[in-house]
This record gives structure tokens, sequence and C-alpha cells, in this order.
């Protein structure tokens, strides 16, 4: 594996380099807090036996619904709420999405990284704000764009003032309601010199795949993330439910809360296997 600028997040860990991979995990989106603190409870746990470095995330808002009548979730203000209470109850890092410009410096004042969702890869604007930040930004390659095409996002973030940026690929689209993922890619992002995650479960949905809502497998997670980390990354994106068949968002591909454990387990292995060669 190539190195690769090592950025520090909220002065708690460092991701890039040969350090074993970051997690960025939790649900889909925020329904409650009750549900936001059992799921972060449980993976800072795990995360502390395992020795995995962990960055929380959850959504406040899913701007990007399949219907109008799809649950978008509790709202910023309360959102924000939420997400500044599992920082400072448990001592973790934040990120969460923006979807807006306006969105990006309230959201600044409490997540220590931001993250532009894959449709908005492209957008100047919300680049460019997200970066005057000074937070840490994750992009979300399109599922329209080539792995190449991401020089184009890293230049706006630059030109914006900002290097603390993370590359993260979540699958192309491939046919009607389908994605399929090129592992080359992590490679040539990767050789661009900023950290690159792999998100597997949005990697596995189906978009649009039930109608009015997003489809997906999360049986085919493991072997995706098995073959990312194998290839080489730095960060793996999970997303993490305690009951994801009744999940207001993305419920086919997030994982159940109680069987994550083992997958971490094999993360590691394969994340050391691929850091030793």
């Amino acid at each position: 594996m190539n190195e690769v600028y090592r950025i520090t997040i909220a002065n708690k860990l460092v991701i890039g380099g040969k350090e074993r991979f970051v997690l960025i995990a939790g649900p889909c989106a925020i329904e409650s807090k009750a549900m936001v603190m059992e799921t972060a409870i449980l993976l800072k746990r795990l995360c502390q036996e395992l020795d995995i470095p962990f960055v929380f995330k959850s959504s406040f808002d899913k701007a990007n619904r399949s219907s109008i009548h799809a649950s978008r979730g509790v709202g910023m203000k309360k959102g924000l709420e939420i997400l500044q209470q599992v920082k400072t109850e448990l001592n973790l890092p934040i990120i969460t999405d923006v979807h807006e410009s306006w969105q990006c410096a309230p959201v600044a004042e409490v997540a220590d990284m931001l993250q532009i969702p894959a449709f908005l890869s492209r957008q100047t604007d919300l680049l460019v704000a997200a970066a005057q930040t000074g937070k840490v930004v994750n992009v979300k390659k399109g599922q329209f764009m080539a792995p190449w095409d991401m020089r184009n996002v890293i230049t706006k973030l630059e030109e914006a003032g900002n290097r603390q940026i993370l590359l993260c690929e979540r699958g192309s689209s491939f046919g009607y309601n389908n994605l399929v993922v090129d592992m080359t890619g992590l490679v040539e992002m990767r050789s661009y010199g900023y950290p690159v995650v792999f998100d597997a479960t949005h990697s596995v949905q189906k978009p649009g795949g039930q109608g009015t809502s997003t489809g997906g497998n999360r049986d085919l997670v493991p072997p995706l993330m098995r073959a990312a980390l194998a290839v080489g990354i730095d960060g793996l994106f999970l997303e993490v439910h305690p009951d994801p068949d009744n999940a207001i968002s993305d419920g086919p591909n997030q994982l159940r809360l109680d069987k994550i454990g083992e997958l971490l387990k094999q993360a590691v292995e394969f994340d050391e296997l691929a850091k030793r060669q």
C-alpha cells in the first residue's frame, strides 16, 4: 500500500498511512436519542475491545429519499442536540451529512467531520462551504462518477483552503436499481494522496429498488468489506441499527447491531494482513 496523507480527527485519532482502519459507523438516520445512544454505546465498547478508532455517524436529515412521503429524520436542530450528547457523554468524534451550503457552519459547531452525500459530490458551493469550516470533509464519490473524477473534487476543497480530505467509495450505478464496486477504484483514489474510506453498506443498495424505497442486500456486506480491506483502505463505513428491518431509512442494507462484533473482528484481521504487505 502506498503511503497517504495522515489526518488527525478531533485530536483523538489518526486516519491514513499505515494506521489501523478507522470505523465510521452508526444508524443511517437519527430516529430517537435512545436508539442513537444504544448503538453508540455498543459500538464504542466493541471498538475499544478490538482497538479500532471509532467515529460515530448518523444523519439528522435524509434529504435524498425515493418518495416524498418517506420519513426524513428528526431535523437539524434536534439531530444536532442528540449528536452533541453522544459527543459529550461518550467522548466520541462525530460525523454527519450536510446537504446545503448554509448548513455547514452550524453543523461544524457540533460535528468533527462533515460528510458530502454521493449525489452532491460535484456541488461546488457545498464543497467550498464544507471546506471553509476547517473540519475534516468526507466526500462520497457519486454513483455516476469515475474514480479519477474525484481529482476535481479534491481541487475544489484544496483551493477553498482545506487539505483534511477523505474520499469515500460507495458503489457505482450498474444498470437500473443496482450498484457495483470496482475495487481498482480504491487503489486509484488512494494514489491521489488522501485517505480512502469504503462504504460497505451503501455499496449493497438497490436504489429505488422497492419502488417507493431503496432495497439492498446486507448479506453481501461482509465479502465486499473483506475485499476492500485486502486491497487497502484507511476507513470503513458501516450503517448499523438495532432493528434494521424497521429502520426509517436504508433498512435492507443496514447491519444488525447485535451481529456487528464478529464482522469487526474479521475486519481487523484483513486490515492487519493488508498493511503487513
